[in-house]
């Protein structure tokens, strides 16, 4: 009798989505197969998934003990979210090469059908970075007797949905700062700087609009500056370990001594990069927008407005301020309709209020009424550029 061979075991994920790449969020059903290909006959005492999702962290740190002596500590840390295991073929022991409870399987292609649930509870988003990652995945099993087991592992992508449409994250952020240049016994005017965005929240392929005031009146040449930058936190053993990485920048013009920069809602783009990770014990990734000023010689004046990188774009009319956003105008411009700039008020308003409280209400929401924002693209058109784009260069904190 000629034994049959193993030709190939896969296993595939029914998605969700049209983009045929498998991402679940808590509660989800993950469904799939996996496939058996063999060439002749075979004998198999089982066939077995194992669906696990953790995070993990793990950094080295070298330590002095003494003049002559060093050492190495290790830092680990992990968290379990599920752990699931299936038989899809025989039974639970396999550690023996009996032939009692084998099960024939013929030449050709054989699929094998698997389910499971996540948890109802919040799930980290999945994640690699430098010092942890957040992962999920499911692993076959094929176990015959007098044979090493053929296994395969495959992974899925998991998100925490962030809905920016939450009134903490469609708040304005602002800030105002300011600096005093010193030489010895000289000092120059100061340096000013305000900055306010229209929200906290925002999603990728979204453009920030920065609305900025920078007044020099120093007497140096100074330089008006933005960027995103990613902070990635890992924890583990009463220790954290930090990395900062830039995302997006964007440069203003010089400013010579006694001039003014106005900014009036420039853009800078958010590139595909992974929503923030807010609720898990030891990985927590966030982000922040820097407006700042480039002063050659001294210390930069920087303000430092917090972001959060959610799923769920902004809806149309989620909120007051800015809700009449330029997705909404995108999507009505082909019926020739403009929106007003604020609020008109109805026939009946002026018999209700006096004239002077009907301006007052009407008095200018701020800048941010103005935004225009670039529509955001479906969230699952990032999924595989922001896991695989080569990252940027870290710089420890």
């Amino acid at each position: 009798m000629v034994l049959g061979k193993v030709k190939s075991l896969t296993i595939s994920f029914d998605c969700l989505n049209d983009s045929n790449v498998p991402v679940y969020s808590s509660g989800d059903t993950v469904s799939g197969r996996v496939s058996l290909e063999v060439t002749g006959e075979i004998r198999v005492k089982s066939l077995k998934i194992h669906a696990r999702g953790h995070a993990k962290v793990r950094w080295t740190e070298s330590r002095n003990a003494g003049s002559n002596t060093a050492y190495t500590q290790n830092y680990t840390e992990e968290v379990e979210y599920f752990n699931h295991k299936d038989i899809l073929i025989g039974h639970e022991r396999d550690d023996d090469n009996s032939e009692e409870g084998l099960h024939t399987i013929h030449s050709g292609r054989h699929e094998y059908a698997f389910s499971f649930e996540l948890p109802q509870t919040p799930l980290a988003t999945s994640f690699e970075g430098r010092h942890g990652s957040v992962r999920y995945w499911v692993k076959a099993e094929l176990h015959r007797p007098w044979f090493l087991p053929v296994k395969l592992k495959k992974e899925f992508t998991v998100f925490e949905h962030i809905d920016i449409n939450t009134p903490s994250l469609l708040s304005p952020q602002a800030g105002t700062k300011e600096k005093t240049l010193c030489c010895w016994f000289c000092t120059s005017g100061p340096i000013s700087l305000s900055a306010k965005i229209e929200r906290k929240g925002y999603t990728p392929g979204e453009s920030i609009q920065i609305f900025a005031e920078i007044e020099n009146c120093s007497s140096r040449v100074v330089v008006p500056k933005a960027a995103i930058y990613q902070t990635q936190a890992f924890y583990a053993k009463g220790k954290m370990k930090e990395v900062k990485q830039l995302v997006a920048n964007l440069r203003g013009e010089s400013l010579s001594s006694g001039k003014t920069e106005t900014w009036n809602g420039k853009q800078l783009k958010i590139p595909p990069v992974s929503p923030s990770i807010l609720d898990c014990s030891i990985i927590r990734v966030e982000y922040s927008l820097m407006v700042y000023v480039d002063i050659p010689g001294a210390m930069d004046l920087f303000l430092n407005l917090p972001l959060v990188i959610g799923t769920i774009p902004l809806h149309p009319f989620g909120s007051r301020t800015s809700s009449v956003s330029s997705q909404c105008s995108m999507n009505m411009n082909w019926l020739g309709l403009t929106l007003p700039e604020r609020p008109e008020a109805p026939p009946s308003y002026a018999e209700v209020v006096t004239e002077e409280q009907r301006q007052s209400s009407l008095a200018p929401l701020g800048a941010c009424d103005d935004f225009e924002r670039a529509l955001p693209g479906p969230l699952f058109a990032y999924i595989q550029e922001f896991r695989f784009l080569p990252p940027p260069l870290y710089s420890e904190v």
